[in-house]
């Protein structure tokens, strides 16, 4: 007998994974078969997914609530989803609903079939989806550059040696403290600026 696994991500650390772990509760009910990241789909070193594949085996059951959470790009779900079917793994993607029924001994085969359609389709479509919302960040940004808008960074409001100053924190080359001092700010409106620098800087790589 098989034991049922499931996989949650999300990409940035403060996004929740609530929503994902609801529509799991029916189907893997031991926490300690839930694995879970905090990462962009486009790192195929996440921790929580490489734990998971290390503790899966032939006759286990995979759940995840879509496709995506798997990985950013179509090549790289497929060749996650290849890995799965070589070792003997089910995968159940709960907004896939036909990935979620079972069939008959010796009619495998159907399944795999129409979930193979769908899946490619899937990730076709999830993979425009995100190349068409870069391509229009993209061109909002030119077009907003070309009315002399100011984006980015100086929108915060911060000192132009900021950036300096941060990476030599960072570095460890500098105290908090010291920084504080040259950008001359209190210690909640520092901490306040260093969040909405970093969640700016991490932007990109959300999808």
């Amino acid at each position: 007998m098989g034991i049922n696994f499931a996989y949650v991500r999300v990409s940035s650390k403060d996004q929740n994974l609530d929503r994902q772990l609801e529509s799991l509760k029916p189907y893997v009910t031991n926490e300690k078969y839930i694995y879970s990241d905090k990462a962009s789909g486009k790192d195929m070193d996440r921790e929580g997914f490489q734990n998971l594949l290390k503790a899966m085996r032939e006759g286990d059951t995979l759940y995840v609530k879509s496709i995506d959470r798997l990985g950013r790009n179509k090549e790289l779900i497929k060749g996650y989803l290849e890995h799965f079917k070589q070792e003997g793994i089910r995968v159940k993607i709960i907004d896939l609903p036909t990935t979620m029924q079972d069939v008959p001994t010796g009619q495998e085969w159907v399944l795999d079939m129409i979930n193979n359609i769908i899946i490619e389709v899937y990730t076709s479509i999830a993979q425009q989806e995100r190349e068409t919302i870069l391509q229009r960040q993209k061109e909002g940004i030119t077009a907003a550059k070309a009315k002399g808008k100011h984006l980015g960074r100086p929108a915060l409001g911060l000192p132009k040696e900021w950036d300096k100053l941060y990476k030599e924190w960072k570095a460890g080359k500098i105290t908090a403290v010291a920084f504080m001092d040259k950008v001359a700010m209190k210690k909640a409106t520092f901490y306040k600026k260093v969040k909405e620098y970093e969640g700016l800087n991490n932007d990109t790589d959300r999808l």
